[in-house]
């Protein structure tokens, strides 16, 4: 007998069919002969509909109560799914995060695990019933919900695949695996029969909404065997493992973020200490840095400009802006019209012309280059938001047609 988690994101749980679909899928592996653990997230929108709710009462509410009104969400979710497995005649039993056993820290809408307590869990298992946990969400050591950020049901599950050593972790998605690119963008992209960590690793930080970044890196840790599949067709997925087959594919994948602002900082002093200063200040308030650009100091001055997600814009730039006489620089600026599209490739790294390729078909298309960040594994261009799509067509047909 196996223990198989499932992970169900929130298209695939969107309405009352498919739910329905959703029950029909677990009970079809628990009848199988396995012992079961489904996650799932919200149906649909409704973290976003929450969002909306909160900013309606409240412009800038606390992040604790952001948390506690957002985890209501999931809650939904399992306890739907958990009456359409009653209805099939299987016993099942839901659990939020806290009951499932997720003890976090205490930031706020991007919580990290510490630990998962699996004794409920087992506990239900043993008693044969199929388990429905709540993704995305947790308990702090002062009993404050916590929530894992954008993504943090995938997490959820493979946490609780490392540490009830199951056999394999199952993501469920509206595509039938990982590919080259978005098919939604690219019809001519290819589904990948399996792919490293480090891989899909690199996909998943760069905008490839298939896996939550975080949650492939707990996977890698604990050799956790992951699978992407479809929600709605019984077929093979995309295995996510250690090793895979050698190909001859030097490019993995074409990669588009939209979630990217560039901020510059204009006039700084050209004396070592100050990069640190700028970045020190930042790392303090958990705001992530991706692609930094440097200028060549002329005249005692320098420019700085980096990216950070839209979410941390506003607040990146008022710590700077209230730190302007202490870092000594005479303007900033930022824009959000923006996207990151990246290529991602083990192979890059004694193949040499990959960079001068993509931004060949770049040059093709007619598409400007903001911003340049490299890799061993990854190629990383700015471009106009406007142009992402076109970008990334443009860059798969010149690798991998």
């Amino acid at each position: 007998m196996a223990i198989i988690v499932q992970k169900f994101g929130g298209s695939s749980v969107a309405d009352a069919a498919k739910v329905n679909n959703v029950a029909n899928r677990v009970v079809d592996t628990y009848r199988a002969g396995n012992s079961v653990v489904v996650v799932v997230s919200a149906q649909g929108d409704t973290t976003d509909d929450l969002i909306e709710k909160a900013h309606e009462i409240n412009s800038s509410p606390s992040k604790r109560e952001m948390d506690m009104l957002l985890a209501s969400g999931e809650q939904i979710s399992i306890a739907l799914l958990a009456m359409a497995i009653e209805k099939i005649g299987c016993p099942v039993v839901s659990l939020t995060g806290w009951q499932a056993g997720f003890l976090t820290n205490s930031h706020a809408g991007n919580a990290r695990i510490h630990k998962v307590d699996t004794e409920r869990i087992m506990a239900e298992l043993d008693q044969k019933k199929i388990v429905i946990v709540a993704g995305f969400q947790g308990l702090d050591k002062y009993d404050n919900i916590t929530t894992l950020g954008r993504g943090g049901s995938d997490t959820s599950a493979v946490a609780i695949a490392a540490a009830i050593h199951a056999d394999k972790c199952e993501i469920y998605t509206d595509v039938d695996g990982v590919y080259t690119a978005d098919p939604r963008i690219v019809k001519s992209a290819k589904k990948l029969d399996e792919i490293t960590y480090d891989e899909m690793l690199d996909l998943a930080s760069l905008g490839a909404n298939v896996l939550h970044n975080h949650s492939v890196e707990m996977a890698k840790k604990y050799g956790v065997k992951l699978e992407v599949k479809s929600s709605f067709e019984k077929i093979d997925g995309t295995i996510v493992k250690e090793a895979v087959s050698v190909e001859k594919m030097l490019i993995r994948g074409v990669a588009r973020d939209n979630d990217v602002a560039r901020i510059a900082i204009i006039g700084l002093e050209d004396k070592p200490g100050i990069a640190f200063k700028v970045f020190s200040l930042l790392a303090s308030k958990n705001i992530n840095v991706d692609v930094i650009l440097q200028s060549i100091g002329r005249e005692g001055k320098k420019d700085i400009s980096f990216t950070v997600t839209k979410n941390n814009l506003n607040e990146a730039l008022e710590l700077l802006g209230a730190e302007k006489n202490a870092l000594c620089y005479e303007d900033i600026s930022h824009r959000e019209d923006i996207s990151k599209v990246s290529i991602v490739g083990a192979g890059m790294t004694n193949n040499p012309g990959v960079a001068a390729k993509m931004f060949e078909a770049l040059y093709e298309a007619g598409i400007n280059i903001h911003m340049i960040s490299t890799s061993e594994t990854k190629i990383s261009v700015l471009v106009n938001v406007a142009n992402a799509e076109k970008a990334v067509q443009a860059i798969h047909d010149k690798f991998l047609i």
